[in-house]
């Protein structure tokens, strides 16, 4: 009999990652230094991992309009806002987002996830088609999970795509294109324009999640449709607080009537505790700041210029962004997640990114920066990094003689992207996948370049060990007997997922042998 807990009891890629030391995730920061540096496990590092984009979390005006809310109002408004929960800061903090925001009313909520579950489930009918990017963040899959609206995915930044989806709908039915406007792992920038143009031409209305560029993006940091000028054209846009605006919840801001409508019907605003005071006050003030301070973002995006193309001098592969979020592309999971760790003891927190938040292949070390690093932190940063990557091979020994240099979105650039290399178009498409080498290509390698290969093959295969799956078990009984018997050779706990580089080299010794 089924037990509903089996899949718990029974799934090892936790253990067999603590036993290796390849463990990423839960690390818990025990102090921070304004931001730009965290303590961890007692020793002090550099964050580059975190979304704190202005450097505003640990700004001094932001802990204290903080404090002196929950001096004021309490640490909770134990309800929701349909009920008890709320209070005049909400309010305070609704109409300056909406004027903020060049929008009618904005709507708070208590999380940036909720904010898109909300928007989705409860705007979105049974008669209605909603046109989402299949690059869009988990909560607007989840959001239109939660409605009964018929869901049609379009290739990532692939408006031909859209198009068609479009052309094949139902001229009668409500449609929404939803997308966000900097994606969070790969960190290029969604085509509105064009988005707007289509959503004119076939009667659709659009939403722009702006998570990662409200505050960020745009002369006033209002975010993608700001930057490309197209704010009257896009009518919904959504944002949270936990990254610019240095604290916790979401905005979503519109139309007055589909906002009430929302406020009224949505079940993560009505069935969920409000904001609490200190994150109302904390956004408040961020928002003085981003508002009088515009310097923050033109310091964030000299940053951004400058690690993109400091990465690339070394041979880093940075892809399509061009914005603050700077992936590394790695490739392989394993090596991804040893490049974490050697950053970890050498004092970089950055953040190990695997399927199935990229396609397989695709593994990259996702860094994002603060307007307040130092020109001697990133320094570091880059030191760091080209050191790890030239002993993991992931660059090579001596640097390129030419780069393409990285175009950055600032104010009037209007860029989408950086044209990504064949390496990187082949990662995200999930080509680089469970490629191994043949005997061939072994045969023409150097000695040194061997032990590399084997290297990275024993640690690949020593943390999938002891996860053996269906398919493998199914490639095991095909395993032509000669390198079967080979098998004594590889330390037992390679053994299992050994087989799969074995068979990869014995199919193709044997098709030779055929011919």
């Amino acid at each position: 009999m089924a037990d509903v807990f089996d899949k718990c009891t029974n799934w090892k890629d936790y253990k067999i990652a603590k036993a290796t030391g390849l463990y990423p995730y839960f690390r818990a920061i025990e102090a921070s230094h304004a931001g730009t540096e965290v303590e961890i496990e007692g020793r002090r590092v550099i964050m580059v991992g975190s979304n704190n984009y202005l450097g505003l979390k640990d700004d001094p005006r932001v802990k204290e309009a903080a404090i002196a809310a929950t001096r004021k109002f309490g640490t909770t408004c134990s309800g929701s806002r349909l009920l008890n929960g709320t209070l005049a800061l909400h309010e305070e903090l609704e109409a300056r987002l909406a004027k903020f925001l060049n929008r009618e009313a904005a709507m708070l909520v208590s999380t940036g996830f909720q904010t898109n579950l909300a928007a989705m489930s409860a705007l979105l009918g049974r008669h209605d088609i909603v046109f989402s990017d299949r690059g869009n963040h988990a909560c607007i899959v989840d959001g239109i999970r939660l409605s009964f609206a018929t869901e049609r995915k379009f290739r990532h930044n692939d408006v031909e795509h859209l198009e068609q989806l479009l052309q094949q709908a139902d001229p009668e039915a409500g449609k929404l294109i939803v997308t966000d406007g900097v994606f969070s792992m790969e960190g290029d920038i969604c085509n509105l324009p064009k988005i707007a143009e289509l959503a004119q031409k076939y009667n659709a209305r659009v939403m722009t999640d702006d998570a990662h560029s409200m505050g960020v993006l745009g002369e006033h940091g209002r975010g993608t449709s700001e930057y490309f000028g197209l704010e009257a054209q896009c009518d919904l846009v959504m944002g949270t607080f936990s990254k610019s605006f240095a604290s916790l919840g979401g905005v979503l801001a519109g139309p007055f009537d589909v906002i009430n409508y929302l406020k009224h019907k949505a079940r993560p605003v009505i069935f969920s505790a409000s904001m609490t005071p200190a994150s109302v006050a904390a956004v408040l003030e961020a928002l003085n700041i981003i508002e009088a301070e515009p310097q923050r973002r033109a310091r964030l995006l000299d940053i951004a210029e400058k690690m993109h193309n400091g990465f690339r001098a070394m041979g880093f592969d940075t892809g399509v962004s061009v914005t603050p979020v700077v992936p590394v592309l790695v490739g392989d999971q394993v090596k991804c997640f040893r490049f974490w760790k050697a950053l970890h003891e050498a004092g970089i927190f950055a953040n190990p990114v695997i399927p199935p938040a990229v396609e397989p292949g695709h593994a990259l070390i996702r860094t994002s920066y603060m307007a307040t690093h130092t020109d001697e932190q990133l320094d570091r940063v880059l030191e760091t990094f080209e050191k790890i990557g030239r002993k993991l091979n992931v660059i090579p020994e001596t640097r390129p003689t030419s780069y393409t240099p990285v175009k950055i979105a600032r104010p009037g650039t209007y860029v989408l992207s950086n044209e990504a290399t064949q390496r990187w178009a082949a990662a995200s498409a999930g080509l680089l996948a469970d490629k191994g080498f043949s005997l061939e290509q072994i045969s023409r390698m150097s000695g040194r370049e061997v032990a590399a290969k084997l290297f990275d093959a024993m640690e690949t295969l020593t943390y999938r060990a002891a996860n053996l799956q269906p398919d493998d078990l199914k490639r095991l009984s095909t395993m032509p007997m000669k390198l079967w018997e080979k098998r004594s050779e590889l330390p037992g706990l390679l053994l299992e997922k050994g087989a799969t580089l074995f068979i990869k080299n014995g199919k193709q010794s044997e098709q030779s042998e055929r011919n």
